[in-house]
């Protein structure tokens, strides 16, 4: 009996240990969980492996209605931080795709496999020749960080600084100033930074987000993936909101006023 017992009875200091060990097992099993900010789920690599064999669709292009609204926050974490791309997508795409304007002449998806080859050396010349859907434009005085302070920045979905596109029409938007100077561009410059620094890879791909027939897009999801080392150095995918602190903006039109 008392054989019995020592087998049916765990002591509390190994059932203690076993409960740790179950706990960080867990931890390394699920898909997309992010020790901090900037680290890279572990588990990504298994999630491309085994996806299809087709292209795969951005989260606004294929399930609109799961972004979430804006709560105050810059920007919402999608799917984890795991972008949405297919092995396919890694081994097939090459060089910068732009959408087609649609019939309201709004911009779609833009994706590039991105390399330092492709970053421009100089300066960007002039854009002013484009304007993008809803693009009323307005100044604030004391409330846009900008001189002169106007309300809409022309905001590259694939940025100047990684292509070297300039005056694209299917690659500009009107989106604020806060979202084009603020919001955007730490995410584009952890890019500029591991292409600088690496010879490798980076699959980028932007999409603004049009509620129904709006005109001004309600924000860009932003999805980057490092290819030949599996995510480790690049991997995110976040929404941005289009937004200005202190300013109403009419997302149908384009019209604007102070809070």
């Amino acid at each position: 009996m008392k054989r019995n017992k020592k087998h049916t009875h765990t002591p509390s200091n190994i059932r203690t240990l076993l409960g740790i060990l179950f706990l960080c097992v867990l931890g390394f099993a699920v898909p997309g969980i992010l020790e901090q900010e900037g680290e890279q789920p572990a588990s990504y690599e298994r999630e491309v492996s085994i996806a299809g064999s087709e292209g795969s669709e951005s989260t606004c292009m294929a399930d609109p209605e799961s972004i979430p609204d804006y709560a105050g926050e810059d920007y919402s974490v999608l799917n984890h931080g795991i972008p949405n791309f297919t092995k396919w997508d890694l081994t097939h795409i090459t060089g910068e795709h732009y959408s087609d304007l649609d019939e309201l002449s709004r911009c779609g998806t833009a994706i590039a496999m991105l390399s330092n080859d492709m970053m421009p050396e100089g300066k960007r010349g002039d854009i002013g020749e484009i304007r993008p859907s809803g693009w009323k434009q307005k100044k604030y005085e004391g409330l846009i960080d900008a001189e002169p302070p106007y309300l809409y920045n022309r905001s590259h979905l694939i940025a100047y600084a990684l292509t070297g596109q300039e005056a694209n029409e299917k690659n500009l938007i009107t989106g604020t100033r806060y979202l084009n100077a603020t919001t955007m561009l730490p995410w584009e410059e952890k890019v500029m930074r591991y292409l600088d620094r690496t010879e490798n890879h980076v699959l980028y791909r932007v999409t603004p987000y049009f509620k129904g027939n709006e005109l001004v897009a309600r924000g860009v999801e932003m999805e980057a993936y490092s290819v030949e080392d599996q995510g480790k150095g690049i991997c995110y995918h976040v929404f941005l909101y289009n937004i200005q602190p202190g300013i109403i903006i009419d997302y149908a039109t384009g019209k604007s006023a102070e809070e």
